[in-house]
């Protein structure tokens, strides 16, 4: 989040994206000419989040860059050669960075012999309780360990599931449930 940098980093910043180098104080120079340089924000997500739903992408980045020309000096913009304005996560692509993070689990469980399935209805819940508008995705690992890898730690420990087995995790009465099927 490059807006909170210390006014220094801006300075190097100013000459990197100006000359392509940067020299240190021994006279020892980096190239940078065939770099990209990638520098991340937060300025405008309020605006964004007030905007989502937005049909014109180019209207919302607009708004999005009037925010980050306030906060900016105008030479460091200006040297700046391509902006993308990330459009907020939607409930289906939370589901599908979801059941990318529960691969891990697969993988570990697989080493234990075990395998583990996930309703439909399963990865509904772990979706929206990983789901927050403001926050994207952060939210969505804390949500998997909460409610489904301590619990199921918990019931591994217990000689609930033994290797060979498939555990089948599905929801009643809002929570996630593990039952085991044979192989």
């Amino acid at each position: 989040e490059v807006e909170k940098a210390h006014p220094d980093v801006f300075n190097i910043l100013l000459q990197v994206l100006d000359d392509g180098r940067l020299t240190d104080g021994q006279g020892r120079t980096v190239d940078f000419r065939n770099s990209v340089v990638v520098m991340t924000s937060n300025l405008g997500s309020n605006v964004i989040q007030d905007m989502t739903g937005e049909a014109n992408y180019e209207r919302m980045k607009a708004a999005v860059m009037e925010v980050v020309g306030q906060h900016f000096r105008p030479e460091f913009i200006n040297r700046i050669d391509e902006t993308v304005v990330f459009h907020p996560l939607d409930r289906d692509e939370i589901r599908q960075i979801a059941d990318i993070q529960l691969n891990s689990l697969r993988k570990r469980l697989a080493v234990r012999e075990l395998h583990i399935a996930f309703s439909a209805a399963a990865m509904d819940l772990i979706a929206d309780a990983g789901f927050d508008p403001v926050y994207g995705a952060r939210p969505l690992k804390r949500a998997i360990q909460q409610l489904v890898e301590n619990p199921l730690a918990q019931e591994i420990l217990s000689g609930r599931f033994v290797p060979g087995e498939t555990i089948q995790v599905d929801t009643a009465d809002g929570t996630l449930t593990f039952t085991e099927t044979a192989a």
